[in-house]
Formats: C-alpha cells, structure tokens, sequence
C-alpha cells in the first residue's frame, strides 16, 4: 500500500516535471531564437566568428536544459567517450531513438552545425537566427550535400541523423544516403555516436505526457572514427555512397543490439 501510494507520487512528480521542462525549453527557445542569437549577430564579425557565437550559445543553453531535466528527477544521463567529439572538421553520425537526442548532444558539443527543415527557413522568426547560427536547410538535396560538405571542409563540425527521423522500436533501422554522401564529398573525419533510452519514451508515437513509470536513463557511447579508405576507393561514386550507408546501417544495428537492454 505505502509503495502504491509513494510510486503514485512519484509518476506524479515526473509528470509534472516533465511539463515544466518543457515549458521551460518552449519559453527558453523562443526568447533565444528571438532575442539572443539576433543580437549576437549583431556583434562584429564574420559568418564564421558569427556563426561559432550562436553554436556556442545553442549549446549552453540545451546544456542548462538537460540540468534541469536531470535535476528535477526525469531522468538520467551518462557519457561514454566525449573527449572523441569537439574537434575541427568532424561529422557526428548518431542515431535517433528519442524527442530529446539533438538536444543531449548539442549539449555537449559546443560548436555544430545541423540540418533544419526548410519550412523553419520560410519562418521570418527563425530565418535570421538559423543563417546566424551556421544551420543548414534541407530544402534542396543537391545544395545541402554541397553546404555541408563546405561546412565541414572549412573546420567547421556537423550532426547528422542518419535516419532522418526518429528510430521505431523494435523495427530496423532504414538509413538514408545523404549522411554517407556528405561523409565522402567532405572527406572528413566520421565519429559514430550510439544513443540508448531505457525505458523508451518521447519516440515518435509518444506524446510528450506518455512517460515511463520510472525516470528514463539516456546514454551515449561516442565510438571510434570510421575509416573511410576503402569507400573513397570505389567508383562511381553512388556505389560507394551505397556501401557506405549500409555499413553505417550494420554499424548502428549491432550497436543497438550491444548496448539496448533486452535488445529494446
């Protein structure tokens, strides 16, 4: 009886934790796509300089999000292998099983560039704080494989998810070509990040108030570089754009079945 009642409390207060985190991210994004990042481009500088600004600030800000979720009981986190990510030049491929995955690692990066919709691009709010902060549209596939690929080449580092979506569970994974694709115009170092939530929540099917009946455990495993010798060898190149995708595929398939409690 008195552990129905404290587990009740319990979910109680995450409930309600998680609706003030929320709260707390939508009021937060708005004063920081609306105030901040439009008055750091105003400071002096190039697109670069202009552009590390508003990652940076990106960054701190999902960083403090995280705290918070952390804090007030929600869930619960750990890192394995950060010092791999932060470098110059780098593409960040992960996989994408919850809502809160770009946050989590754009809070530990602290300088990177994404993939937006184009939709966010036609919104007068969003347009200027997206081009101040570096982030690239998905409008055109042609123009958006070359952006990145400029992106990256400049020093500049980048997170993609493979997918494109967040991953179903239990159903496998279905990776599109254009992470492999940028891998290989941008010949730039490839760093995979493995990302597990146990138990499952905030996936695509889930509304944001459906939480598990314990605070959830995100985890995040940054393995080792992926030489890409042997893909830069094959011709043409949408062979080798192919090959990779689906050792990429395979990559984060085992990944998922090593590190997933149960394989879920």
């Amino acid at each position: 009886m008195a552990n129905t009642l404290i587990q009740k409390i319990n979910y109680g207060w995450r409930l309600l934790a998680t609706a003030l985190s929320f709260t707390s991210f939508g009021i937060g994004g708005v004063m920081l796509w609306i105030l901040v990042l439009p008055l750091l481009a105003m400071w002096p500088g190039n697109p670069s300089q202009k552009a590390c600004r508003a990652q940076r600030t990106v960054s701190f800000s999902f960083y403090v999000f995280i705290g918070l979720m952390h804090r007030l009981g929600v869930m619960s986190y750990e890192i394995d292998g950060l010092e791999k990510l932060n470098r110059p030049g780098q593409l960040i491929l992960a996989n994408h099983p919850t809502l809160v995955d770009v946050v989590f690692l754009l809070s530990r990066i602290k300088q990177a560039s994404c993939i937006v919709k184009a939709s966010l691009w036609r919104n007068p709010a969003m347009r200027g704080p997206i081009l101040s902060a570096g982030y690239i549209s998905n409008a055109d596939s042609v123009t958006m494989l070359n952006d990145c690929a400029n992106w990256l080449q400049a020093g500049g580092s980048m997170l993609i998810f493979p997918e494109g979506t967040r991953s179903v569970p239990g159903q496998p994974y279905r990776f599109q070509r254009g992470a492999a694709a940028i891998a290989l115009q941008a010949d730039c170092i490839v760093t995979p990040v493995t990302l597990t939530c146990w138990p499952s929540t905030l996936t695509k099917a889930q509304a944001w108030y459906q939480i598990p009946a314990q605070r959830f455990h995100l985890r995040m495993i940054v393995g080792d570089d992926i030489d890409l010798t042997a893909f830069r060898e094959l011709q043409p190149r949408s062979i080798a754009v192919r090959r990779l995708n689906h050792y990429l595929q395979d990559y984060f398939t085992q990944q998922r079945e090593r590190y997933e409690p149960d394989g879920n």
